[in-house]
C-alpha cells in the first residue's frame, strides 16, 4: 500500500488506541486481513490483561494496542490491502485500505448463531422483546434461560419473560441517569445474577453506555457462581463481592442501586445503602414482609385485623408504602408499580425511586407520625440511623 493512505490508516487507528485505553472492557477481539493477488494473510488478537495477545505468521506476541496497531500498519505497506475489524460487546469497527481508498465503518455486533423465531415457542408473548433472541444467545445460554441449540427452554418462558419485562419497566429510568460517564451499579443481594447480566448486556450493547457493575451477596456459593458466568461471557467489567449489604462501603460513586427478591429487611437495607451513597436511582423488588406484621397496632382497625389474613395484607402494603414515603422524604420521585402478574406470585410490586430534589423535612415528620400512629419502628429507619451516625 501506498505511504499517503497508510498514513490514512493511521489516522483511524489513533481513534482505535483511545477508545481501547478509555474502556477495554467491551473489548472482545482484533483481527486483520491482508491481501497481496489472491493471497491472504490473517492475523488476530484477544484481550490479556490490558493487553492484546496478537497472533500473526504463527508468531503470538503480548502487546499493548499501540504496538498492535504499530505492527499493523507497517505490516500493511508489503500487501496490496487490509481489512481490519475491532469487536467490542455490541458492535464491529471496520476498516478498509488500499492503493485506491481508506474507509471506516461502524455496525451492531449481531449473534453469530442464527436467530429462532419466537414462533417456534407458542408460550412466548407477543411482544417486541428488549433481551432479543439472536442477538442476546450467548447471554441467554450463560444464565440458563437458552438451550445450546438456541432454543428457549420451555421451564425458562416464564424467566425470560419476567426477566425482559424487568428491563422494559426500568427502561425510561435507565435514560435518566448521567450521560456521557461511565455508570457504577450495585445489586444488593444479587443471588445468581441473572438480572445483573441481563443489564449489563442491554445497557452495554444495546444502550451503548459505559457501566461497571458490583454484585453483592452474603453467600460465597453465589458469588463465586456469578464469577464464573462474568468470566464465560467475558463480562469484565462486573466485580463480585461476597458481603452482608450493610457492612459494604461503595469506593466509588453509586449511580445505580437495584435489589431482587431480597428477603424481608435485607430490602430494607438495600434502599438504605442507596439513600446514603445518594444514588441517582434506587430500583428495588421486594420479597416476604414480616416486620411490621408483628408490630403494627391500630385501634380503629381492630375489627379487621382480627382477621389474619387481612391483617398480613395491610401489613405487606404499609411495609412497601412506608418504604416509599421514606424515599420521597429523601428526595426521590417514587412509584410502586406492578412487576409480574399476582396470579404468579402476591410479592409482585417494583419500587421505582428516581432522585430529583433535596430532602424533603415534611414528609419525613408525616413519615414519623405516621410511624407513631400504627406503633412501628420500619427497618429502613433503623438502618439509615445507623448509616448516619457511621
Amino acid at each position: 500500500m501506498n505511504k499517503q493512505n497508510i498514513s490514512k490508516i493511521k489516522f483511524f487507528f489513533l481513534g482505535l488506541e483511545n477508545r481501547f485505553i478509555d474502556d477495554n472492557s467491551t473489548f472482545k477481539d482484533i483481527k486483520v486481513v491482508y491481501t497481496t493477488g489472491l493471497k491472504e494473510f490473517k492475523g488476530v488478537g484477544t484481550y490479556f490483561e490490558d493487553k492484546i495477545n496478537f497472533n500473526f505468521n504463527g508468531i503470538t506476541s503480548v502487546l499493548t494496542i499501540k504496538e498492535v496497531l504499530s505492527k499493523v500498519s507497517d505490516d500493511a505497506q508489503q500487501y496490496d490491502s487490509l481489512i481490519l475489524t475491532y469487536s467490542e460487546r455490541g458492535s464491529i469497527i471496520t476498516i478498509t485500505g488500499d492503493n485506491k481508498n481508506v474507509k471506516m465503518s461502524t455496525k451492531d455486533n449481531k449473534s453469530e448463531q442464527s436467530a429462532d423465531s419466537h414462533e417456534n415457542t407458542s408460550t412466548l408473548l407477543n411482544r417486541n422483546y428488549l433481551i432479543k433472541v439472536g442477538k442476546a444467545n450467548n447471554l441467554l445460554k450463560a444464565i440458563g434461560i437458552m438451550s445450546k441449540d438456541g432454543k428457549i427452554l420451555n421451564d425458562k418462558i416464564r424467566k425470560y419473560n419476567q426477566i425482559d419485562h424487568y428491563v422494559e419497566l426500568i427502561d425510561k429510568e435507565l435514560d435518566s441517569l448521567p450521560k456521557d460517564t461511565t455508570i457504577n451499579i450495585l445489586d444488593c443481594g444479587c443471588g445468581k445474577s441473572y438480572l445483573t447480566f441481563v443489564l449489563n448486556y442491554y445497557l452495554t450493547e444495546v444502550k451503548k453506555i459505559k457501566c461497571n457493575f458490583i454484585g453483592l451477596d452474603i453467600s460465597e456459593g453465589v458469588i463465586n457462581s456469578s464469577k464464573v458466568i462474568a468470566e464465560e461471557l467475558a463480562y469484565r467489567n462486573m466485580e463480585f463481592i461476597a458481603k452482608d449489604i450493610k457492612d459494604y462501603k461503595p469506593t466509588e460513586k453509586i449511580n445505580m442501586v437495584m435489589s431482587l427478591h431480597a428477603c424481608d429487611t435485607a430490602t430494607d437495607m438495600a434502599l438504605a445503602l442507596g439513600i446514603k451513597v445518594n444514588s441517582d436511582l434506587i430500583i428495588a423488588v421486594p420479597c416476604c414482609h414480616k416486620e411490621l406484621l408483628s408490630q403494627y397496632n391500630y385501634d380503629p382497625f381492630k375489627d379487621i385485623t382480627k382477621y389474619g389474613i387481612l391483617k398480613a395484607r395491610i401489613a405487606d402494603a404499609l411495609t412497601d408504602g412506608m418504604r416509599g414515603m421514606m424515599l420521597e422524604s429523601k428526595g426521590y420521585d417514587v412509584s410502586i408499580v406492578e412487576y409480574i402478574s399476582p396470579l404468579e406470585t402476591p410479592k409482585n410490586l417494583m419500587i421505582r425511586a428516581q432522585k430529583t430534589s433535596k430532602e424533603r423535612p415534611t414528609l419525613l415528620k408525616e413519615y414519623k407520625i405516621l410511624c407513631e400512629s400504627l406503633h412501628v419502628t420500619p427497618a429502613l429507619s433503623t438502618f439509615l440511623d445507623e448509616r448516619w451516625k457511621s
